[in-house]
């Protein structure tokens, strides 16, 4: 495998009040392709901070982060937006999603953003919907769907424009049990078959088991 992912000596502090917080200390990070990976911590530890900084999301203070051997900082503002668009999928833990559209609007909405022709991506949407176990609401608009078929475009958006990369923050942070649970193997089935490198940011121990490896994130620092 190679690494898809890089992070060296990453810090980032923030001012509050004039005082200056150090939220991520000196982090050196390698996620291989391919990898499934989950970042765990208790609320404030700065792991969500981390997977911003890993998307290209928010700025490091210091350091560095390379994405497929691609230094973010040397990017410009168009290089970084097209690497955000193309080589990396998001999924939130509150989905995103733009209440007027269908779910087919949804999903397509980055190819739209990015200048593609749509007529071109019919034949990945029709898959994609199936594959996510949609293919039967693709009219649907977000009020008429549940919180984990919410989820479930969300995820399909976040496929469209086939990225190398998915980075999910606590993505079944808003659902019961059982629904969570539905999403995990979505994302497992994902990575097993599609290849995709998958980091998640999640505060639970069952969440965090369906990745292939664990790595804590404790006051700043990563163990593991």
């Amino acid at each position: 495998m190679s690494t898809i992912i890089e992070a060296k000596n990453l810090c980032k502090t923030f001012t509050l009040g004039g005082v200056y917080v150090e939220v991520l200390k000196n982090i050196d990070l390698k996620i291989e392709s391919g990898e499934f990976v989950s970042i765990m911590g208790p609320s404030g530890s700065g792991k969500s901070t981390l997977l911003y900084l890993l998307g290209g999301l928010d700025k490091p203070t210091s350091g560095s982060i390379k994405i497929k051997g691609k230094e973010i900082s040397g990017m410009d503002d168009k290089e970084e937006s097209i690497m955000r668009r193309r080589d990396i999928g998001f999924v939130f833990q509150f989905y995103n999603l733009i209440p007027n559209l269908n779910v087919e609007e949804n999903i397509m909405l980055p190819i739209l953003l990015d200048g593609k022709k749509m007529k071109n991506y019919t034949a990945k949407l029709k898959q994609i919907l199936e594959d996510v176990g949609l293919s039967n609401r693709r009219h649907y608009t977000p009020r008429e769907l549940s919180g984990g078929q919410q989820q479930r475009v969300a995820i399909a958006r976040a496929l469209i424009n086939e990225p190398d990369v998915i980075l999910a923050d606590e993505p079944i942070g808003n659902l019961d049990s059982k629904t969570g649970i539905e999403i995990m193997e979505l994302f497992q089935r994902i990575n097993k078959e599609k290849g995709k490198t998958i980091v998640q940011v999640t505060h639970s121990k069952e969440a965090a088991e369906y990745g292939q490896r664990i790595i804590n994130v404790r006051d700043g620092k990563v163990w593991g």
